[in-house]
């Protein structure tokens, strides 16, 4: 008894001695709808994208931890059509799979076309054309077994299943009704795996907000019929442990299995701020899942999900998460459009700007301005911590006229934005703070510039459940000075929540330019954009 004893403190003590901290979100800011595969030590792992081209983001880790964007699948037009899209509609839920040296790309274009999907040898690209597929609904997934590839989506609220040509996209069988959840609304994100002789069925159900939450079932045989685990739901924090959480909305998951065979679901959640209130989007969380032979996994030891997470780490070496950065001339990936523009940005690098070389950057004005949402001329990214500074230097072309803007925009949905930008007036300049929310369209301050635009830093700071709004007079040119920064206003960060102005994507930071009248000389240059995270 006593030798049973030891073994077992042992067995406690390196239980204690191998978990490692690591924190949630892995993915900050707007990318839910996460879908996970594994090939070799290598994870990739992509994103829905909804309105912003190129869509679906594809990021590359080794530990599940660190992750890093490597480009986005859908890069062209010809693969991407957006038109008219909102974050309504556009790029839904993909699921990443590989199979025979081949990576599959599968998901909905919700409004312009439907279920396609797109194949690459090396998930950096560049990836097909799209192959259309017949079967409907949305979250499609697809399983590999014997020769066969099966797809699996949601019309009617029900997962159905059907085998397709992998190569044409042709449905070979009817679909087949799978299972309909435990009884929870919008049964969907539907993804199988095999594992000791069971096919497990995992799906979300409960609509993507505070009662999301993941179900489990499975069967003998791929068709069913398919049992529900009695423990269901295996994940939510809508629940009396997880109800005093930050993160809330936990549901749409995929499990991949480590090298070491340890198990792992990603999945996507949102933080609050201020309250009830989240404005960042959902965004991509992990959690440990233990899964004995012939059982039900378990998802975190049936804990809620928490920023801080503790887990036995043996894939590599957590690291603490650095401070994520991103300063011109360094487009990143993560750089994106609102629909296909018409014009993408001209880059010229080594400007001398205020001392320094920087990256001018020069978007063409649109005629659509960002409410009336007919490919307007946005060019920005994620918000991804509540802390975060977003700074530009705007210079007009002088081929925008009397009342044309241009500057930086927060941005959650087209009438749901705020706007900081320089206004031409009929006899010079004015620097504008506008609110847009819905019905509402307001100046919330504005202030007569009595110089160049080219002289005024402007920058919008996250901090403290608000958007602060500030500018300075650089009139030497040289330097800037953070002493010298006047604020023009400060708006809560609630109003550009998804309880607020609505949607259900996150907020978007940028740059902008609207000319009423169209013309392909008119645009505005930004010599200076800096996105910092505190």
């Amino acid at each position: 008894m006593k030798k049973a004893f030891v073994s077992l403190c042992l067995f406690f003590v390196s239980l204690i001695a191998t978990a490692q901290t690591f924190h949630n979100p892995i993915i900050p800011g707007f990318h839910p709808d996460p879908s996970i595969c594994r090939v070799g030590d290598d994870f990739y792992l992509v994103n829905s994208s909804f309105q912003y081209f190129p869509g679906v983001p594809i990021f590359h880790s080794r530990d599940l931890i660190h992750w890093e964007q490597i480009g986005n699948v859908l890069d062209r037009e010809s693969q991407l059509p957006l038109k008219n899209a909102t974050s309504w509609l556009g790029i839904y839920a993909p699921t990443i799979r590989y199979h025979d040296g081949v990576f599959y790309m599968i998901t909905t274009n919700v409004g312009n076309g439907g279920n396609f999907m797109v194949t690459a040898k090396d998930p950096h690209g560049p990836w097909s054309e799209p192959i259309w597929l017949k079967q409907d609904g949305i979250d499609p997934s697809l399983w590999f077994e014997n020769g066969k590839c099966y797809m699996m989506s949601n019309p009617d609220n029900t997962i159905m299943l059907c085998e397709i040509n992998p190569q044409t996209g042709e449905q070979l069988t009817e679909s087949r009704p799978l299972w309909q959840g435990t009884g929870g609304r919008y049964p969907e994100g539907p993804h199988i795996y095999k594992k000791d002789g069971w096919y497990y069925l995992l799906i979300s159900e409960g609509g993507t907000e505070l009662a999301h939450h993941l179900t489990i079932a499975r069967s003998r045989n791929i068709y069913g019929p398919y049992e529900a685990n009695p423990q269901n739901p295996i994940l939510t924090n809508c629940s009396r442990k997880g109800q005093g959480m930050q993160v809330q909305g936990t549901g749409h998951g995929d499990f991949v299995q480590a090298k070491d065979g340890s198990w792992w679901v990603v999945f996507l959640a949102y933080r609050n701020y201020g309250g009830s209130y989240h404005h960042l989007g959902r965004e991509t969380y992990l959690a440990p899942v233990s899964w004995p032979k012939g059982e039900w996994p378990v998802v975190n030891n049936n804990e809620p999900i928490d920023t801080l997470m503790t887990a036995p780490l043996h894939i590599a070496d957590s690291k603490q998460i650095q401070k994520r950065e991103t300063t011109v001339p360094s487009f990143g990936p993560e750089w994106v459009y609102i629909q296909n523009p018409k014009r993408k940005v001209e880059i010229q690098e080594g400007v001398a700007w205020c001392g320094v070389k920087t990256t001018n950057v020069r978007l063409y004005a649109s005629s659509s301005s960002l409410t009336q949402n007919e490919r307007p001329a946005f060019f920005g990214r994620r918000q991804e911590s509540d802390n975060f500074t977003l700074e530009a230097n705007v210079n007009p072309s002088a081929n925008l006229v009397k009342g044309d803007e241009a500057g930086i925009s927060v941005y959650q949905i087209n009438d749901g934005h705020l706007d900081f930008f320089i206004r031409r007036d009929a006899d010079g300049y004015s620097l504008v703070l506008r609110c847009k929310l819905k019905s509402i369209d307001y100046v919330v301050a504005e202030k007569k510039l009595p110089v160049s635009p080219q002289q005024i830093l402007i920058r919008v700071r996250g901090a403290d459940d608000k958007y602060h709004f500030e500018y300075q007079d650089l009139t030497d040119l040289t330097s800037i000075d953070n002493d010298k920064w006047q604020s023009l206003g400060a708006m809560d960060c609630s109003l550009m929540s998804t309880e607020v102005a609505g949607g259900f994507t996150g907020v978007m930071v940028g740059v902008y330019a609207y000319a009423a009248t169209e013309s392909d000389k008119a645009y505005a240059d930004f010599p200076l954009i800096v996105y910092q995270e505190q």
